[in-house]
C-alpha cells in the first residue's frame, strides 16, 4: 500500500457484501453503459471507437425554468463535469469529442469551456482542450495511462467478432472469487 493511500484505507467490519455497501457493483455497471443520465434529466452517450472517444450530450426530457438557451446551457455544464468524471472512471485517453448542445451565445460557449478545463484540473491525466467549433464541438487530447476500463475487462464477442463485448476470462473469475 503506498504511504498516500494508506491513511484512506480502514477495514470494513461490516455484515454486507463490501461491494454491495458501498454500491460498486452497480458503480462498475455504470462504467460500462453507452449511455450515462444527467441528474438533471439530459444524458451522454459514449462510444469507444479506436480512432476515438465520442460522447453526444442530449436534453433528454429536461426542461429549464428560464429560456431555451439557459436550459441548454445548464445541461452542456451539467455534461462537462460528468464528461470529466467519467474520462478518470473509465481511465480513457486518446482523443475525445464531445457533441454538445448547439449553443448560440458566444458567451455560454465560453462558460462551458471554462467549466469543462475546470473540471480536468482534478485529472492527473494530462489534458488539451480546444475551443467549441462552429459545428459545436468541443476537441481534446487525454493522456493514456493505462488500458481503458473496457478494454481490460471485457473481450471481442466471438459471435460476432468485434459488434459486441463480452466480460473477460479475467473479469469473470474476479466475480466468482467475490461470490464465493
Amino acid at each position: 500500500i503506498s504511504r498516500r493511500a494508506k491513511n484512506k484505507i480502514r477495514r470494513y467490519d461490516g455484515a454486507a457484501n463490501v461491494f454491495d455497501h458501498y454500491g460498486l457493483d452497480r458503480q462498475l455497471e455504470e462504467a460500462f453503459r453507452r449511455q450515462v443520465p444527467l441528474k438533471s434529466g439530459g444524458y451522454l452517450v459514449i462510444d469507444e471507437t479506436e480512432a476515438l472517444i465520442a460522447v453526444d450530450v442530449n436534453t433528454g426530457h429536461h426542461r429549464g425554468k428560464g429560456s431555451q438557451e439557459d436550459a441548454i446551457l445548464e445541461v452542456n455544464l451539467e455534461a462537462v463535469e460528468e464528461v470529466s468524471r467519467q474520462l478518470r472512471l473509465r481511465n480513457i485517453g486518446g482523443l475525445v469529442v464531445l457533441d454538445l448542445i448547439d449553443m448560440k451565445s458566444r458567451k455560454h460557449q465560453t462558460a462551458v469551456y471554462k467549466a469543462l478545463k475546470a473540471a480536468l484540473r482534478r485529472d492527473r491525466a494530462r489534458t488539451n482542450v480546444l475551443t467549441i467549433s462552429e459545428l459545436g464541438l468541443l476537441e481534446m487530447s487525454r493522456q493514456r495511462q493505462e488500458e481503458s476500463l473496457l478494454a481490460m475487462l471485457t473481450s471481442t464477442c466471438p459471435t460476432c467478432g468485434g459488434h459486441g463485448v463480452v466480460k473477460s476470462p479475467l473479469a469473470i473469475s474476479i466475480e466468482i472469487q467475490r461470490e464465493v
